[in-house]
C-alpha cells in the first residue's frame, strides 16, 4: 500500500514537470530530491517505501530525435524496421532515493516505424540472477516479434504470455511505441527579423501556408496567435528567431527566440496598454506553453484541425 501511494505520487510529480517541457536530465534530478525529501519526512521503517527507478523519453516526430535519461532503470530496447534490435546505451544516474550523482540525457534517431520497448526489470530477471541472459532474450523475442503488420497489444501479450511460463521473479511490465514521423511538407519555417513591421509579414505568410494547406477555417485565429507570439519575440527575444508551423492532428504555432526570458499569464489591468497577448493565445488555443532548450526558448500553441467531411 505504501509502494502503491509513493508511486501515485510520483507519478502526478513527473506528469505536472513533463508539462513544464525540462530536459529528461533535469526533470530526474528534480524527481529525485522530491523522493529524498519524501524519504526524509518518512516515519522510522517506512523509508524502504519511498523510492524507485524511472526513465523518462521524449520524441520529437518533426526532427525524429528521442531524448531520455535513466534513474537506475533498464535501458530500453530498440527495434529498427529492418528488424535489428539492441538496448539502448545510456549512462543511468543513481535510482531515485539515492541521488548525489547528476544524470546525464542521451538523444538517439529513430527510423519511422521502429518500436521503443520500455519495461521492469522483473521481466528480464533470471531466478540465477543472470540480467544480462534475461536482456538478451527479451531483445530476440522483440525483434522476432515486432513486425510492421502485427498490432504492438498484440505482440506485448505473446510476449508476456511467453514470461509467464518462465516465472518472472518480480512484477513485469512491458510498453510498446511504435513512432511516426511528421513529413516534411507538413512543416514550414519563417525567419523572424527584428523590424515590427515582421508581424504582418508573418500574417501573410501564416495566410499562404495554411491556404495551402487547406486549413482555412483556422486562418482567423492562427493569424491572431501569431501576431501575439511575434510581437513579443520581437519586443522581448533576441536574434535568431523563428516561427514555424506543424500540420499534424493538430496544428502547432512556435515561435522561438534566443532569449532565456520565461513568458508569464497574467491579468491586466484597465490601465495597462499591454500584458493581455498571452491571455490572447490562451484563449484562443487549446494547448500552449513554453519549452527551453539550449539558448533558446520556444513558445507554442495547438489549435483542433477539424477532419469531419
Amino acid at each position: 500500500m505504501r509502494a502503491s501511494a509513493t508511486m501515485g505520487r510520483l507519478r502526478a510529480a513527473i506528469q505536472t514537470l513533463a508539462d513544464l517541457e525540462l530536459e529528461p536530465d533535469e526533470l530526474l534530478t528534480r524527481i529525485a530530491e522530491l523522493v529524498q525529501r519524501l524519504a526524509a519526512e518518512a516515519p522510522p521503517g517506512d523509508h524502504d517505501a519511498v523510492g524507485g527507478t524511472c526513465l523518462y523519453a521524449v520524441y520529437d516526430p518533426v526532427t525524429r530525435r528521442c531524448a531520455m535519461a535513466s534513474a537506475g532503470h533498464p535501458p530500453p530496447i530498440l527495434v529498427r524496421p529492418d528488424g535489428t534490435a539492441e538496448a539502448v546505451r545510456i549512462s543511468p544516474g543513481p535510482p531515485l532515493a539515492i541521488g548525489g550523482l547528476p544524470y546525464e540525457t542521451t538523444t538517439i534517431d529513430l527510423e519511422p516505424g521502429s518500436v521503443l520497448a520500455l519495461y521492469t526489470d522483473g521481466l528480464v530477471e533470471q531466478h540465477d540472477g543472470d540480467i544480462g541472459q534475461g536482456l538478451r532474450h527479451l531483445t530476440d523475442a522483440l525483434a522476432a516479434s515486432c513486425r510492421p503488420d502485427r498490432a504492438l497489444d498484440e505482440t506485448g501479450q505473446a510476449l508476456l504470455a511467453d514470461l509467464v511460463d518462465r516465472a518472472p521473479r518480480d512484477d513485469a511490465t512491458l510498453l510498446l511505441a511504435r513512432t511516426r514521423a511528421v513529413p516534411a511538407e507538413d512543416t514550414a519555417l519563417w525567419d523572424i527579423p527584428t523590424d515590427p513591421a515582421a508581424v504582418s509579414k508573418a500574417r501573410e505568410w501564416t495566410t499562404r501556408q495554411l491556404t495551402a494547406w487547406g486549413l482555412e477555417d483556422l486562418l482567423f485565429t492562427t493569424e491572431l496567435i501569431v501576431s501575439e507570439l511575434v510581437t513579443n519575440a520581437i519586443r522581448y527575444g533576441r536574434l535568431p528567431m523563428d516561427l514555424r508551423l506543424i500540420r499534424h492532428d493538430v496544428l502547432v504555432c512556435e515561435v522561438t527566440d534566443s532569449s532565456s526570458t520565461q513568458p508569464r499569464l497574467r491579468r491586466a489591468r484597465t490601465t495597462d496598454e499591454g500584458g493581455r497577448g498571452l491571455f490572447l493565445v490562451a484563449q484562443l488555443a487549446e494547448r500552449w506553453g513554453c519549452r527551453h532548450g539550449q539558448n533558446r526558448k520556444t513558445i507554442w500553441s495547438e489549435q483542433h484541425i477539424d477532419c469531419s467531411p
